[in-house]
């Protein structure tokens, strides 16, 4: 019975601190800058990860190796900003194709 008390007053604790603000962030930022760098065909990947740093999500699509950065600011109240960079790796680790998006102005 204590442990359920326990746990309702740190919900509700998170919930007070964390409603007010009614944002959340979740991946990594990353240098966009960096991104017109990437060269299809010849760009590799430690290239890439002295460009970026390490990836916040790694995967493989039809065999290939994809990297993925991204930041994404959630806002309870006003805009929500999100950038992502996704790249797909060849067999010898040198960048295939990759594709960048954001909801921030770009220049």
């Amino acid at each position: 019975m204590r442990k359920g008390i326990i746990r309702i007053f740190l919900v509700m604790s998170l919930f007070l601190v964390f409603f007010p603000f009614g944002c959340a962030t979740v991946g990594r930022d990353f240098a966009v800058s960096e991104v017109n760098k990437i060269q299809t065909g010849k760009t590799t990947l430690s290239e890439v990860r002295s460009m970026f740093g390490s990836p916040w999500r790694v995967g493989i699509e039809n065999g290939k190796k994809i990297w993925t950065y991204g930041k994404y600011h959630y806002r309870l109240f006003g805009e929500t900003s999100t950038k992502d960079l996704v790249i797909v790796f060849d067999d010898k680790g040198t960048v295939e194709s990759y594709t960048f998006n954001t909801t921030e102005h770009q220049e």
